[in-house]
């Protein structure tokens, strides 16, 4: 742990980066961005095996596809959004826009995808000519560093300011504390666990925050179960369920339980006895302390059993529990990043419903929900009814709220939650949420004024409906 980081010093390098990436004009940024996605992309496998290796997370092969959604398909969405200079110009309306960037950015990465959060983090933050200063995980630190260090040199190679991308090797809590409340901080854009986004929301700056993913997925009435079960399954189990848009928990009718259960096995899924729920229960959640127990999240399905005492083929998929109760009594309803199912058979459609919300009560509102059905109008009413920014239909979970593989979402490792997950946004967070906007307003009369001068407000006898007739 670090006695002695100098935080002044690393604020103020940061502002002068500031002061330097504002007089950028927009194809100068454009060249930046493009020279730190390409080195971000260029080392996807070296940096997916080097965080496989590092944290003991997940499975390398497929953190490179999520640093393929971090560089390539991040930078094909922003690559042709204005950031810099006059972005907008209203002849008509007398209004011409400015995008200004914000400041010095404090960004916080996690564990579960360490490179591939750097990496989307440092180009929208370069989209937007706004320096960044990144505190990775503590246990992702040596993966972390390095994505950023090769972006660091590509993005200086072609004419970046000096210090635009910087890193914290070790940091106390009270520094980091310490960082995100820094009077230079001009947005602190958190990526981590509940108290730490919590943190960064009291800092007293502007922040940008998750929130956890306790995603139900409903297979309808109408639903092509074969389907829907190699799409959930193909989600829980990618990098070991380490993605917070993850299903968490299945919901289905009475009328295809037998079936879905049936397609689950035959893709490898183990069905668990009351007993073998019990077992891990206790190996995966931590019901004193409310979270789920650290050793095993990103793990395989049979190394989880294992610790759990729990005798399960190599090549299993997900450990399934058969569960009726949701909250703290029936934990593995709860948010756990592991290739780990609830499941529930309801008898109507409504009484699903009712369960899914349950299920997104507990530590999962604002984030994302699923749905396996081909009737319209289940479709439209399940997203009414549900709290979440995100409503993946017939789509991997996983895959399909970090947008641009399965939807047109803007492809992020931020999502935001909304007021549900008590965040400012509910959107996938990108290089559109890290720019203001300056506006100049010429003058323009408003029409109204040619038949209502302002005086006339002031006559008692002038009443709402006058005025409508008046300015139309």
């Amino acid at each position: 742990m670090s006695k002695n980081l100098d935080i002044d010093l690393i604020m103020d390098r940061a502002v002068n980066a500031a002061r330097e990436f504002r007089k950028y004009e927009q194809d100068r940024t454009d060249l930046i961005v493009k020279a730190a996605y390409r080195a971000g992309f260029d080392n996807r496998i070296s940096l997916a095996q080097l965080a496989c290796d590092e944290t003991g997370l997940g499975i390398w092969q497929d953190k490179v596809i999520k640093n393929v959604i971090a560089t390539q398909y991040v930078y094909t969405h922003i690559k042709d959004f204005k950031t810099a200079g006059v972005i907008s110009v209203d002849e008509s309306a007398g209004m011409v826009e400015i995008a200004e960037p914000l400041g010095p950015i404090f960004a916080v990465t996690p564990i579960t995808n360490p490179t591939s959060t750097v990496l989307f983090k440092i180009l929208i933050t370069l989209k937007t000519r706004n320096p960044i200063i990144i505190r990775p995980h503590g246990a992702a630190r040596k993966c972390s560093i390095e994505a950023a260090r090769l972006c660091y040199e590509a993005a200086l190679g072609a004419g970046a300011p000096e210090n635009c991308i910087q890193w914290i090797h070790r940091s106390s809590q009270q520094e980091t504390l310490d960082l995100m409340a820094h009077p230079k901080t001009a947005l602190v854009l958190a990526t981590g666990s509940l108290g730490l986004v919590k943190a960064a929301y009291s800092s007293g700056n502007p922040a940008i925050g998750v929130g956890p993913g306790n995603v139900p997925v409903y297979i309808g009435k109408s639903a092509d179960v074969p389907f829907a079960v190699e799409q959930i399954i193909l989600s829980k189990t990618f990098d070991n369920g380490t993605v917070c848009a993850s299903e968490q928990a299945i919901i289905t009718r009475t009328c295809r339980a037998e079936e879905v259960v049936a397609e689950f096995k035959k893709r490898g899924a183990y069905f668990l006895s009351k007993d073998e729920t019990e077992q891990l229960e206790k190996i995966a959640y931590n019901k004193t302390l409310g979270v789920m127990n650290v050793e095993v999240i990103g793990k395989p399905a049979h190394v989880i059993a294992k610790a759990a005492d729990i005798e399960v083929p190599p090549e299993t998929s997900v450990l399934i529990a058969k569960l009726d109760k949701v909250g703290l009594e029936s934990p593995l309803s709860l948010e756990i990043l592991a290739p780990i199912l609830a499941f529930y058979v309801v008898e109507e459609f409504e009484e699903a419903i009712h369960l899914c919300r349950e299920i997104n009560k507990h530590g999962g509102l604002g984030h994302t929900v699923s749905i396996f059905s081909r009737d319209e109008e289940k479709i439209k009413f399940f997203a009414r009814e549900m709290n979440a920014g995100r409503v993946v239909v017939n789509t991997p979970s996983s895959q399909g709220a970090m947008g641009g593989l399965y939807n047109t979402l803007s492809p992020s490792l931020t999502l935001g939650c909304g007021p549900g997950g008590k965040n400012i946004s509910a959107d996938n967070i990108s290089a559109k949420h890290l720019f203001t906007t300056k506006r100049i307003a010429r003058r323009k009369l408003n029409e109204c004024l040619e038949n209502m001068p302002l005086k006339r407000y002031l006559d008692g006898s002038v009443n709402a409906q006058n005025i409508e007739k008046l300015c139309k």
